[in-house]
């Protein structure tokens, strides 16, 4: 439950460091181990208990020590000591989305800038684009950064969401205080960001349950305690409240506190229409006045004539008049993924070997994985020139021949480049079993310019899938001004695959571009983008994405066996 606060302190240590001009290596090295933690589906707490923290990847000996230092003292002293050399104002104007350690210090130093607000001013003073490399574009950038930054929604993202409301339903399971508890609201709808987190229980104890929830170790302030419902305040400022209701209550009051307000509304006038009245509490027949009891969500929707919507599309976007004509999706689930084609080893930025990466797959029960690692002219990402490539691609064969009812094949995530070329030639695409493109450099170009770039990557024929076709990074960065029709359209010609990325603050395409892309005929991949074998977990976010856009089993290429894997025919 502190995976996630960890990794945050240690991306902040490597942005510090870097402030200061350290060596690159060693802020290379804090990053390596924040995003390595980050990935974890395994407490680190209980880790660090068992003196196991450098089994994580990246995470040596002093990194370690830090962690540890944290966990016992609830500082690090590196940390405090790095504020104190480090001006507080660049920490600011770090905050503001595309300006880093380096921009950050020039506009301190040149323009004597000390906060975000005196940022904008200076910007909207045409006095940034006089800086030596900046100009009228980048000042009309950061003015633009500044406003989003000012109007970002306080919004939870489901990957820190998610996990939290787990170990908090774990924890109290585990203490035995709880019957049955289950989260409720936008998160078990798993939409990419949440307000606050809502959990419902039922009790033998109501008050215990209660004692118990606001005294776990999240908990940092007590905002309510009642009888039947607490709401608390975490050490990361989430809200989280829980509600005990009675047993016989339990699913129409799941249901009503988990779909969307129209869907709700909705589905009370269709149980109006049958002669039933429905609240959070029970269905009643107006005429007889008779309570009747569900003892789960879904049987709400058998009680009404229907069959059970999935949690995810009780949206009001077609789902009622579907399930009433027969007609809902089935969607995805977890355990028919077979393979991921889209990740990292060290070779690249990645973290973990070949091996490490393909065992990890294949323990997962999958049949299949790609490595894509950067092609050459991503140099922050130590990517892979023709050499480096051939010589995976040989490294991957050895591996081939060596494993059993398991297969990897060889690929690159290649760079569209600014002039929208890319960034291996075809002699060496077409050796590869699978390219993903993908733009990493010139993401503030217009749209014609994005467009036309993307455009010219699905047209290339060996290129297979689009990775993270929008480019966002929720709550940080909004994608890049791309005319999604043309991309579709582009994209059902050619026969490109495009690709749901799953890491969690990516989830690109989102639910409503993925549903438009289905309805045009594009054939979709949900691949994690993981930089190492903890992040292969993350399949599960995109799969959350995916049924919040009615994707089914044959909508998506990484569905299929390994014999029946095909791109571009």
């Amino acid at each position: 439950m502190r995976n996630s606060e960890i990794a945050a302190l240690l991306y902040s240590i490597s942005e510090l460091l870097e402030l200061k001009g350290e060596n690159p290596f060693k802020v290379r090295a804090y990053v390596k181990a924040a995003r390595a933690i980050e990935g974890m589906t395994e407490d680190i707490e209980e880790m660090a208990a068992q003196k196991r923290l450098r089994e994580i990847p990246g995470v040596g000996a002093s990194i370690a020590e830090k962690i540890e230092e944290y966990l016992i003292t609830g500082k690090i002293e590196l940390y405090g000591d790095l504020l104190k050399q480090v001006p507080a104002q660049l920490h600011d104007l770090m905050r503001i989305p595309g300006i880093g350690p380096k921009t950050a210090q020039v506009l301190y130093k040149k323009l004597g800038v000390k906060s975000i607000d005196e940022l904008e001013k200076a910007a909207r003073q045409h006095r940034v684009r006089r800086l030596e490399g900046f100009g009228a574009k980048k000042e009309e950038n950061i003015i633009r950064a500044i406003e989003r930054y000012r109007q970002r929604s306080t919004r939870i993202p489901l990957g820190t969401a998610l996990p939290l409301a787990r170990g908090i339903i774990e924890t109290l399971k585990k203490y035995g205080v709880t019957d049955r508890i289950e989260p409720a609201g936008s998160l078990r709808r798993k939409k990419e960001t949440v307000g606050d987190i809502d959990l419902q229980a039922t009790s033998k104890d109501p008050l215990t349950a209660i004692e118990a929830f606001v005294h776990l170790p999240v908990v940092k302030t007590i905002l309510g305690k009642g009888s039947t419902k607490a709401t608390i305040v975490t050490r990361d400022a989430i809200q989280i409240d829980l509600r005990i209701v009675e047993d016989r209550s339990f699913g129409t009051s799941l249901q009503y506190f988990t779909g969307s307000k129209e869907h709700n509304i909705k589905l009370r006038d269709l149980a109006r229409q049958k002669g039933l009245k429905l609240s959070e509490y029970n269905l009643e027949d107006v005429l007889t006045g008779k309570k009747i009891y569900c003892s789960s969500d879904d049987e709400v929707y058998i009680k009404l004539g229907l069959p059970p919507i999935p949690a995810e599309i009780r949206e009001d976007t077609g789902e009622i008049e579907a399930a009433l004509q027969g007609k809902l999706p089935e969607l995805v689930e977890l355990g028919e993924i077979k393979g991921d084609f889209h990740t990292h080893t060290n070779w690249s930025e990645g973290t973990n070997t070949l091996e490490d990466m393909a065992l990890a797959a294949k323990y997962m029960g999958y049949e299949y994985i790609a490595i894509t690692d950067h092609s050459k002219s991503l140099g922050v990402a130590h990517g892979l020139n023709e050499e480096r490539l051939r010589k995976q691609m040989e490294e991957i064969e050895r591996l081939n021949g060596k494993l059993e009812d398991f297969h990897i094949f060889s690929g690159t995530e290649v760079d569209i480049k600014a002039d929208a070329s890319i960034d291996f030639p075809d002699s060496i695409l077409r050796q590869c079993d699978v390219v993903v493109a993908a733009l990493h450099v010139g993401q503030r170009q217009t749209r014609r310019e994005i467009t036309g770039r993307l455009i010219a990557a699905m047209e290339n024929e060996h290129v297979d899938i689009i990775a993270h076709p929008t480019g966002r990074i929720i709550g940080e960065r909004e994608g890049y001004d791309v005319d999604m029709d043309a991309l579709l359209t582009t994209a059902a010609n050619t026969d490109t695959v495009l690709e749901i990325n799953a890491y969690p603050s990516r989830l690109d395409l989102s639910d409503v571009n993925a549903r438009k892309a289905k309805s045009r005929g594009v054939r979709l991949t949900i691949d994690t983008d993981s930089h190492s074998t903890e992040q292969l977990g993350f399949m599960e976010f995109g799969i959350n994405v995916a049924r919040r856009a009615w994707i089914e089993k044959e909508d998506l290429v990484n569905t299929r066996a390994v014999k029946d894997v095909r791109f571009k025919d």
